[in-house]
């Protein structure tokens, strides 16, 4: 699903490197916690795996492409295979709820019908269905966000990638929307999430792998944040 091997990743100017010849592999089905103060990379692993970026050195490979050696003309295609949750939600304030989930289906080029099949599903999902045309300033920011993740879920993602999903959110919103995600893994697809969320993490008991000015120093499946004692 996905392996990065050896990768550095050094930002012109930057006094370290981002990512110091980090070695990672994510198995289908996989959840992965990704750990560790702001500044320790894990924001720059999502995005080389979202190929947003390349490493400086090393190979990357997701869902069976090189993204080091891909076309750019591909990046489009490869994107389709994987959803996208943020922190901020990024929703399109013009939009209604439906109108914001249907249009990531549009730039791919989806027909009507599996917009009308696709979008009501995803609203199920999220538990949203009653309020299809609100618009995103009616909600709160809990829905607001379980909008986002209808919206990268809705073609049904072989892989998820969440960078802080729960960071804007209350303690209690945030369990909501992690048992969203443990419903979608549950599904098959694979999920990467960056997050600050000690407790969430605790609560959980994922694969948690924590990184350290550029460098993973832990791996572990079924711990908690600062893994078992």
């Amino acid at each position: 699903m996905i392996s990065m091997r050896n990768v550095t990743k050094q930002y012109k100017g930057a006094p370290r490197a981002a990512l110091d010849d980090v070695s990672i592999e994510i198995d289908k089905g996989d959840f992965v916690f990704l750990v560790g103060t702001s500044g320790s990379g894990k924001s720059s692993l999502l995005r080389l795996m979202l190929r947003e970026d390349v490493p400086s050195k090393g190979s990357v490979s997701v869902l069976g492409e090189n993204l080091v050696a891909i076309a750019s003309r591909r990046i489009p295609q490869f994107r389709r295979n994987i959803g996208m949750v943020f922190q901020d939600f990024r929703l399109l304030p013009n939009k209604t709820i439906f109108e914001n989930i249907a249009f990531s289906l549009e730039v791919t080029g989806a027909s009507r019908s599996k917009i009308a099949d696709k979008v009501p599903a995803a609203l199920n999902l999220v538990g949203l269905s009653e309020k299809a045309d609100r618009m995103p300033n009616e909600l709160s920011g809990g829905e607001q966000q379980r909008v986002a993740l209808a919206r990268a879920f809705v073609d049904t993602p072989a892989l998820l990638l969440a960078d802080e999903p729960t960071g804007n959110l209350d303690p209690a919103t945030s369990a909501e929307i992690m048992r969203l995600l443990e419903k979608i893994n549950e599904g098959g697809t694979t999920i990467v999430m960056a997050t600050h969320d000690r407790g969430l993490v605790d609560l959980a008991r994922k694969r948690v792998v924590v990184l350290d000015q550029g460098r993973i120093v832990r791996d572990e499946r079924g711990s908690g944040y600062v893994g078992q004692e």
